[in-house]
């Protein structure tokens, strides 16, 4: 193995799917701590708010204790590189987290042990399934009551049509709860509560029969752990790593992200299991991650992460090659060179220079507006990433500025939220109305709360007589301009300039479409411009 494929596979690009509350926040500062990139649990936590995550660092996430973006964080652990994408845990940003999961080679389920499946958590694994995306699943908050371990991987296996094998087990819970035995590697570690200080190193006890287990663990909760272990050794599948990365499969790691527990054993597991950065599909050909030369696909523009400097850092991930400070890569939208001097690496908040970086691997490239979400970078090959898509808004609004002489800084904000893919954005044909278009309806609270604070532009959202958006798309431009000329009063462009027909009703909808067969109303489209 050359050295490039050996520095590859030791690369683990994964995300954290949850429903809101579930502990994914938690678990993501517990994880960086064992890898060493914060030294205690609450170095996470910014400087001047010891009470709030790191990784949720937006005003709106920190006020309502929610995540609406997506963080990048990149840490070490066990000779690994592992890249971290935090997730939106509210469904309200589910545009976001589906982009975030095609940057993704696998991902982290985390469910509450009390409420077992939830709504949230069923739709991002529809779509790890949609992009055969292998899940781990973490059973967190087990120092509460909750449900039954068997009854936890009865549900998986049930509600989501996937085998489920325990690779940790729970002693006991709530109250009672003393830790997780390993089940793939036959031990238990002993692991001291959740503490503010560096954790220590557990003492291995080998197998169940182990003495040293009775003078760890009370009589009876020991014969439990037996007596359980046994029963799912035998009713459970045998792990089989073909299976989970196929999808049909997910290991089963019980803990308490609060407590420390069975973080390391997670931790171990995406080391052992998770795949490595392997292909990836464009319009002209698969691409392969030991590829010598660089490849990159923008999956997200994160604008005014530093409200001190208005700037832009979009989101890359590298699909093959090994990246070097100062690279120049082909803009291939735009057929312009870059040259990528000032990369960055995240911990959550914190950036630092990125000198070099390899496929799996997360960048940050500032820029002004020039690379948007889909747009691909290269070494001077022409490629268009695939997989990466956009959703028509389900809920429209009008915006206006509570000044009208600031409606030309209005627009600006706009198309900049835009092409950060935080909203859709239409500008009618007819009047100057600008729309607003976004999956739930909390994203308005988010965007009218960020155009003040980020843009110093108080705006007023209002409710419109509109049912949803779809693009229109044809293979002859004179069909296209015909319907956009007789139903002028429907029609709008999104920030890309594309068509969009704005339809008022079901029966609008439907009527257009009846009406011409040569065009396509587009509910999700592509982003490979």
């Amino acid at each position: 193995m050359d050295e490039l494929s050996r520095v590859i596979s030791r690369r683990r690009t994964f995300a954290i799917i949850a429903h809101p509350d579930a502990g994914k926040t938690t678990l993501t500062e517990k994880l960086l701590l064992f890898g060493g990139a914060i030294q205690l649990a609450g170095a996470v936590r910014a400087r001047g708010e010891q009470r709030r995550t790191h990784s949720d660092w937006m005003k709106v996430e920190r006020e309502r204790g929610i995540s609406v973006t997506a963080s990048a964080m990149t840490f070490e652990y066990d000779e690994r590189t592992f890249n971290l994408l935090d997730t939106p845990g509210h469904q309200d940003f589910s545009e976001d987290t589906y982009r975030t999961l095609t940057a993704v080679d696998s991902a982290v389920m985390v469910l509450d042990v009390a409420k077992g499946i939830e709504g949230q958590t069923r739709k991002l694994f529809e779509v790890c399934r949609m992009r055969d995306v292998p899940v781990i699943t973490f059973v967190n908050k087990l120092d509460r009551e909750g449900m039954e371990p068997f009854e936890l991987l009865d549900e998986v296996e049930q509600s989501l049509a996937l085998d489920a094998t325990p690779a940790s087990w729970p002693i006991g819970m709530g109250h009672r709860f003393l830790g997780c035995y390993d089940l793939v590697r036959d031990e238990l570690v002993p692991m001291p509560k959740g503490g503010m200080t560096r954790l220590p190193v557990g003492i291995p006890c080998k197998g169940l029969s182990d003495p040293k287990l009775g003078q760890l663990l009370p009589p009876e909760a020991l014969q439990k752990l037996r007596e359980e272990v046994e029963m799912a050794r035998a009713l459970c599948k045998p792990f089989d790593r073909q299976a989970y990365l196929e999808g049909h499969l997910t290991p089963v790691y019980f803990g308490s992200a609060l407590n420390n527990f069975g973080v390391r054993e997670l931790l171990s597991g995406l080391c052992e299991h998770a795949p490595p950065p392997t292909t990836r599909p464009a319009v002209e050909r698969v691409v392969h991650a030991t590829e010598t030369a660089v490849t990159g696909v923008v999956f997200k523009i994160q604008a005014n992460m530093d409200p001190k400097h208005r700037d832009r850092i979009a989101f890359v991930r590298l699909c093959s090659g090994h990246f070097t400070r100062g690279m120049k890569l082909n803009h291939v939208q735009s057929n312009t060179v870059l040259k990528v001097h000032n990369a960055v690496l995240f911990l959550a908040q914190e950036r630092g220079l990125a000198e070099e970086a390899y496929a799996g691997d997360i960048i940050g490239i500032p820029n002004h507006g020039k690379l948007r979400v889909g747009d691909t970078l290269t070494e001077g090959e022409k490629l268009h990433f695939t997989g990466i898509p956009s959703f028509a808004p389900e809920l429209l609004q009008t915006v206006r500025p509570a000044d009208p002489m600031r409606a030309k800084h209005l627009q600006r904000a706009l198309e900049q939220l835009a092409e950060e893919g935080a909203a859709s954005v239409f500008k009618t044909r007819i009047g100057s109305n600008w729309i607003v278009g976004v999956v739930g309806s909390l994203q308005f609270d988010v965007l009218a709360d960020r155009i003040r604070t980020e843009y110093d532009i108080a705006v007023h959202f209002e409710s419109t007589s509109l049912f949803t958006a779809r693009w229109v798309e044809g293979d002859e431009p004179l069909v296209l301009r015909k319907f956009a000329e007789d139903n002028q009063g429907a029609i709008a462009d999104d920030h890309t300039g594309a068509l969009v027909f704005l339809a008022r009703n079901n029966w609008h909808l439907e009527t257009a479409i009846k009406e011409n067969p040569k065009l396509r109303f587009v509910k999700t489209k592509e982003q490979t411009h």
